[in-house]
């Protein structure tokens, strides 16, 4: 997300609604990452939004050059320096009421670690769909850029962070 930016307002959005249905009938679980096909499966399931592109972050190192990979970091194995392909989820939300909660409670997410965690606006997600908001897991000195080079050890932080940012997320949709 290139183009990351800060939190715009809320614009009147009237395709909101042709937009998401739009995007659910588009909605492809099996192309999703498997861990986080649940999520994106109950975010589908409120009225007040829909996501947009989603990606669980992903780790490549020495040995391990699949773009795809699901599996944790090795906690062992001389790895000093690990490539960081961003986790991300933006979506589209709607400008009433229950999408007002939402965003409210999609703002206290980044308190799970301000450093790693940011909520804000893409700039081309919102030139394509008003009332567009991304949350991802990133360092944040490299907030602006798709993947980064981190030492191991902060990666292993990452990790620990992307794990707690999508359970954090999951309850919080289930709890709406």
């Amino acid at each position: 997300m290139e183009t990351f930016a800060d939190l715009k307002d809320f614009v009147d959005n009237p395709r909101f609604h042709d937009r998401r249905r739009e995007s659910l009938v588009g909605l492809d679980l099996s192309t999703i990452d498997l861990p986080i096909a649940g999520l994106i499966r109950d975010l589908a399931g409120l009225p007040c939004c829909f996501t947009l592109q989603s990606c669980y972050g992903h780790f490549l190192y020495p040995g391990q050059t699949d773009s795809h990979n699901l599996e944790p970091l090795p906690r062992s194995g001389g790895i000093t320096v690990v490539e960081y392909r961003i986790a991300y989820l933006a979506l589209c939300i709607e400008d009433s009421g229950e999408g007002r909660r939402l965003f409210e409670a999609l703002r206290r997410v980044p308190q799970i670690d301000p450093e790693y965690v940011q909520f804000g606006c893409a700039g081309w997600f919102w030139e394509r769909q008003m009332n567009s908001y991304a949350l991802q897991v990133e360092p944040d000195r490299h907030k602006n850029e798709d993947a980064c080079s981190v030492s191991y050890r902060e990666a292993l932080h990452i990790e620990k962070v992307r794990d707690e940012f999508f359970a954090g997320l999951g309850r919080l949709v289930r709890g709406l």
